[in-house]
């Protein structure tokens, strides 16, 4: 990978860092978790796609331990999340200073950004022959965090309930795999808005997978 695509993917995972730790800060603070459970549900949402992703390739200790910048951002960000929430209660706002929209937007974009990186991730780990597996960690990577927020939020994991959010982490992930090798920093772009496009169009129209309600 170049240099210049190599400051893209640096820059794209970073925005996907801080879209993925604002989406869990704000769930930390509606289950009115402390300080410390603001922070590490951020952290956790941010960088714990990633983690399970390097341990299934067999990187230990996994990349978000090594260069800290990721977790510094998820930690930073959680951070200036809980005072922004912190400072609309003292002034006796409702705390919820982002809507549903805005909140939804922010998911959506770390769920479009994460399998990107998954993906590249993988075949740079010299797997770029096996499709499934590329794939599979592409949407592993997108979905990871947000299923271990869920879970230590005591919610049922988005994965499993919400509007084709695992498969618009998978049409992402497949996405980039097939046109990564023809236009690179193209296929980021398509890649990630097609995720997010599909998230927000689900979210509105609620579009869902069939499901048997007893």
């Amino acid at each position: 990978m170049n240099f210049d695509m190599s400051i893209l993917f640096f820059l794209t995972e970073l925005a996907g860092t801080v879209a993925f730790s604002i989406s869990g800060a704000i769930l930390a603070i509606e289950r009115e978790l402390d300080l410390f459970g603001v922070i590490f549900l951020g952290a956790v949402t941010a960088i714990g796609g990633g983690v399970v992703r390097d341990l299934l390739l067999g990187q230990i200790p996994p990349q978000a331990f090594l260069n800290y910048i990721y977790l510094l951002t998820a930690v930073l960000t959680a951070l200036l999340v809980f005072l922004l929430s912190w400072l609309k209660c003292r002034q006796g706002k409702p705390i919820r200073f982002i809507n549903d929209a805005i909140l939804n937007f922010f998911d959506a974009a770390g769920l479009g950004i994460f399998p990107v990186i998954g993906v590249q991730n993988t075949i740079n780990a010299g797997f770029g022959s096996n499709a499934f597996f590329c794939v599979f960690l592409g949407m592993t990577t997108g979905v990871g965090g947000g299923m271990l927020r869920d879970v230590l939020s005591r919610s049922t994991p988005a994965v499993l309930r919400k509007h084709v959010y695992a498969l618009a982490s998978l049409a992402g992930a497949l996405c980039y795999y097939w046109l990564q090798s023809l236009f690179p920093s193209g296929a980021i772009i398509i890649s990630t808005l097609l995720v997010i496009v599909l998230r927000l169009l689900a979210s509105h129209y609620r579009w869902a997978l069939p499901r048997i309600s007893p």
